[in-house]
C-alpha cells in the first residue's frame, strides 16, 4: 500500500510470548514502552470480562491517550478502556453477550448494545470479532481514503461495509466474482454509470429475459437490480466527492443520477446528510486522520 502506510508492532503487558486463543502464540515486539510511539494503540480483546488489568497496562494506555494516540478497542477490550476511565462519559460497545455487563460494571458509559463499533473521536469501541474488521475498515476509510479501504476489503475478501444506520458511511459494494452469471454486465454497468440502464437493457445485454435478470442481479449482489445499481452510483459519489472538486452537476452527470436536485435529494436519502456536508466531512487527499468533531456510530444489522 506504500511507504506511507501502517507500521505494525505488537506490543505485550507482561514479559515473554503471548499465548492467545485456540493456541495462538504470538511474540511480541517490545513491552509497554513502545506506546508512546503509537498514533493508534488497538486493544484486541482481553483474556478475562472480569479479570482486572495489569496497573502498568492501565496506565500505559492512559498516558498514550493524554500524548494523543488513538486508542481502539475489538470485543472485550473495551472491559479494559473502561477500567481506564476512558470511557467515562463516553458511548461505546462490546460483544453483545458482554455488553450487560459492561454497562452494569462501569455506569459511567452509555453502552449501546446493538452497534458494531462506536467512535468517540480519540477513543474507538467495537462488537465481536467480526465487527473489529468492520472498525479496522472504517480507520483505513478515515486515514487514506475510500478506495483504500476498499482495497483492503477485497484482499481481505470481506465486504467494504455492513448495512445499517449512519449509511453515510458505507462504502462501495465489493466487486461480484468473477464466476457469477452476470459479473460482466454488473462490470459494464460500473464503467458506465452515467448511461441509462434500465432493465430491459440489462436483460438485453445479459441475453435474459426481464424477470431473470432481475432473480441473476439478486443472487449476484443481494440487491434487486435498482438498488443496487443506486448504490453503485452513490458509491461512485462519494469518490468524487471525496477525491475531486468537481461540482455537484457535474457529480451527477457522471453517476447517472440526473439533475444537481435529484443527486442531492438520494444523497441524503440514502447517507443522511447532503452532498456537500459529506465534502467537507471526508475531504480530498486524506492521508492523516482527520480533527473530529462529532461521534460516529454505526449499528449492527437487523
Amino acid at each position: 500500500m506504500g511507504e506511507s502506510w501502517y507500521r505494525c508492532m505488537t506490543v505485550a503487558a507482561e514479559p515473554g510470548p503471548i499465548h492467545a486463543a485456540g493456541g495462538l502464540r504470538v511474540e511480541p515486539d517490545g513491552g509497554l514502552e513502545l506506546l508512546p510511539r503509537a498514533d493508534t494503540v488497538v486493544l484486541p480483546g482481553w483474556r478475562g470480562m472480569d479479570e482486572p488489568a495489569p496497573a502498568g497496562l492501565l496506565s500505559a494506555l492512559c498516558d498514550a491517550h493524554a500524548a494523543g494516540s488513538r486508542i481502539v478497542s475489538i470485543c472485550g477490550g473495551a472491559f479494559v478502556l473502561a477500567q481506564c476511565g476512558l470511557l467515562d462519559g463516553k458511548r461505546a460497545t462490546t460483544h453483545w453477550h458482554h455488553a450487560a455487563r459492561l454497562a452494569a460494571r462501569f455506569p459511567k458509559i452509555t453502552v449501546l448494545p446493538d452497534a458494531l463499533y462506536v467512535d468517540e473521536g480519540a477513543v474507538m469501541t467495537s462488537a465481536g470479532s467480526s465487527a473489529g474488521l468492520d472498525l479496522c475498515i472504517y480507520l483505513v476509510r478515515r486515514d487514506y481514503g475510500a478506495q483504500a479501504a476498499n482495497r483492503v476489503a477485497r484482499r481481505l475478501v470481506i465486504a467494504a461495509h455492513r448495512d445499517g444506520g449512519q449509511s453515510q458511511f458505507i462504502e462501495r459494494p465489493l466487486p461480484t466474482p468473477s464466476g457469477t452469471r452476470v459479473a460482466g454486465l454488473l462490470d459494464r454497468i460500473r464503467a458506465h454509470l452515467d448511461e441509462d440502464w434500465s432493465i430491459v437493457r440489462m436483460a438485453g445485454e445479459a441475453h435474459v429475459n426481464s424477470r431473470s435478470i432481475q432473480s441473476h442481479i439478486r443472487d449476484a449482489t443481494g440487491l434487486a437490480p435498482g438498488e443496487w445499481l443506486l448504490r453503485e452510483r452513490l458509491s461512485l459519489a462519494k469518490e468524487l466527492l471525496e477525491g475531486s472538486s468537481r461540482s455537484v452537476g457535474e457529480i451527477a452527470a457522471l453517476c447517472g443520477l440526473g439533475s444537481a436536485t435529484n443527486f442531492r435529494e438520494h444523497f441524503r436519502a440514502a447517507m443522511g446528510l447532503p452532498p456537500s456536508v459529506y465534502r467537507a466531512r471526508f475531504p480530498a487527499g486524506a492521508g492523516q486522520p482527520e480533527e473530529r468533531t462529532d461521534d460516529r456510530i454505526r449499528p449492527a444489522p437487523r
